[in-house]
């Protein structure tokens, strides 16, 4: 396996204390225990731009600390936010954003997320709340739907803005020229 670089363990590091930060500071919704916030944006830009390790890293470790200053962990959406960074990570690897962003990289990574989050709020969490918490399914789904809803428009939206931004820092290559 591929070592990870130094610059990848340091947008680890940087992008999971995001990831709690953002985590924490969240908008509750009616459905218990299910919150709006804009952490999986942050875990989708990194994700796009270190790969499939760093989302999954950025997600589990993130989620576990915001859950363990919290509650308690609650394994199963732990377990499913490392899915999402894992996901959007496998599913924009061939993305160059470092050549810039235009409307078929932003297709591509909403795309990828929406992926990532139906298959993480409507299936994994809710799975694996039944097989390790025994929870009732009907609450579950109800969750599920709500958190998958609302991921998918912040990262949407706060995703989109965050690689547009990023795009417009990035240096082009070719574009310095040497002094004489």
């Amino acid at each position: 396996m591929k070592k990870l670089s130094v610059k990848s363990v340091v947008a680890i590091g940087i992008g999971a204390a995001l990831f709690f930060v953002l985590g924490k500071v969240s908008i509750p919704t009616p459905v218990p225990n299910t919150y709006i916030s804009l952490q999986y944006a942050v875990e989708a830009v990194f994700a796009t731009l270190f790969g499939p390790i760093a989302g999954l890293l950025i997600g589990f470790i993130g989620h576990t600390l915001i859950d363990a200053t919290s509650y308690g962990p609650w394994w199963s959406w732990i377990i499913a936010s490392a899915f999402v960074g894992l996901v959007i990570g496998l599913a924009t690897m061939k993305l160059n954003v470092e050549e810039g962003v235009g409307t078929k990289q932003l297709i591509h990574f909403n795309v990828a997320q929406v992926i990532a989050h139906l298959l993480a709020w409507g299936l994994v969490a809710p799975v694996l709340d039944i097989l390790i918490y025994a929870e009732p399914i009907e609450k579950l789904f109800s969750q599920g739907l709500l958190a998958a809803v609302a991921n998918i428009i912040t990262t949407g939206v706060v995703g989109t803005l965050l690689l547009l931004g990023y795009a417009k820092t990035v240096v082009k290559k070719g574009s310095l020229t040497k002094e004489d």
